[in-house]
């Protein structure tokens, strides 16, 4: 009984192997069939991709980007100012801010806002190799908010950046900024500029003209840091953002141009003291224009003058009422700016343009839109002072 039982397993085992391995017989195929296809045949493979798993490749735009950032990282520092305050108590407590700044040459000069260094009794630059150096501010320019500081490298050479040319920025170029945002060393963003030329007022209720508008995001703790064009260049200081809680897509440079002229007297060894006219304004022209009662060509519509400015002194004068239009408030009824020194005013850009190269106690041909009649004044500018910050 035993040998026919483990005969017949022999012939069923046998007869299986035949038709599985020599006719090719597929059990799967007739339980897929009685199933209605629904056991899938195995003998294909579960994806479609390459059998070796590869990552992807940077785009030409990425590695734009991590090319510029190991460029510029090295020379982005980080500055902690430190003031001595008094508590209720009368108990004096040292009070620490921090921002970003670059450097700009091998001899330890950076860069950065003067907002970032206004104040402090002590400064502390920390570079991204960990080394701390003390700083002593060499100049600054505070309508501008601009500071220059000085780093003792004790003979370390120091990684540095390349100016460029603000000049030439335009509206939609790729921009990136690195920085210390919330004390986070090192951080990059990208984006483009959003637009030229505008006024914003900062926290000591200075007016900061021409700057530049950008999307990449920009928080505190960037003050002082680097904004670079696809070169690699800097084009900007990063100096604000919109909104006291942090980036929404809306934040400010000041054009690296405007810390040339800064440069340009120190090197020179003369006091640097920016010319300043004393107005804000708006940049207008087409149907606004005309519906506002000037030319279509445009020009700057004066909002405010400044008391006691080279503009008050020269008759130029500021809007009179306020009108709303869209969701924006407006002073009307001022001078329209259309030309300093003979050149057309455009732009939030054309008078600082129009002011590089100039001193204090130099003299400008203002051309202005008064009452629909075109007026010629004469302004003497004056120099921008800490009595006026």
């Amino acid at each position: 009984m035993k040998l026919r039982i483990i005969g017949l397993v022999a012939v069923i085992v046998g007869g299986f192997v035949y038709a599985t391995s020599v006719a090719k017989w597929n059990p799967r195929g007739l339980l897929s069939r009685a199933t209605g296809g629904a056991v899938a045949d195995t003998g294909a493979p579960l994806w479609s991709g390459p059998s070796v798993t590869r990552g992807a490749g940077l785009s030409s735009d990425e590695v734009n980007n991590v090319e510029i950032y190991k460029m510029a990282h090295p020379a982005t520092v980080f500055i902690t100012s430190t003031t001595l305050r008094q508590d209720f108590f009368l108990q004096v407590y040292p009070s620490k801010a921090t921002g970003s700044g670059f450097v700009i040459n091998d001899r330890g000069q950076i860069l950065t806002n003067f907002h970032v260094v206004n104040g402090s009794q002590e400064l502390t630059v920390t570079t991204t190799d960990k080394k701390n150096y003390k700083a002593v501010v060499l100049d600054k320019d505070p309508d501008n908010d601009l500071a220059l500081i000085q780093v003792e490298t004790k003979g370390a050479k120091l990684a540095n950046l390349r100016l460029g040319d603000s000049d030439k920025v335009q509206i939609g170029q790729k921009v990136l900024a690195i920085g210390n945002p919330f004390g986070l060393e090192g951080t990059l963003t990208t984006g483009i500029v959003s637009s030229m030329g505008r006024a914003i007022g900062d926290e000591n209720g200075r007016t900061l003209e021409g700057m530049i508008q950008t999307d990449a995001s920009i928080n505190p703790g960037n003050s002082g840091g680097p904004l670079l064009d696809s070169q690699g260049n800097v084009i900007g200081i990063n100096t604000a953002i919109y909104g006291p809680n942090g980036s929404i897509g809306i934040g400010f440079a000041m054009p690296i141009n405007r810390a040339r002229e800064m440069l340009d007297a120190y090197s020179s060894g003369r006091k640097y003291a920016p010319p300043i006219l004393g107005v804000e304004v708006l940049p207008i022209a087409g149907d606004l224009a005309q519906e506002l009662g000037y030319p279509a060509e445009g020009g700057l519509l004066v909002t405010k003058v400044r008391a006691g400015s080279a503009a008050a002194k020269a008759g130029i004068k500021g809007g009179t009422r306020t009108v709303q239009i869209g969701r924006y408030y407006i002073e009307i009824g001022g001078d329209l700016l259309v030309q300093i020194n003979g050149r057309q005013a455009e732009d939030g850009n054309s008078i600082p343009r129009a002011l590089r190269g100039k001193r204090a106690g130099d003299s400008v041909e203002i051309a202005l839109i008064r009452s629909g009649k075109k007026v010629t004044v004469q302004a003497t500018l004056q120099a921008a002072s800490d009595a006026q910050i």
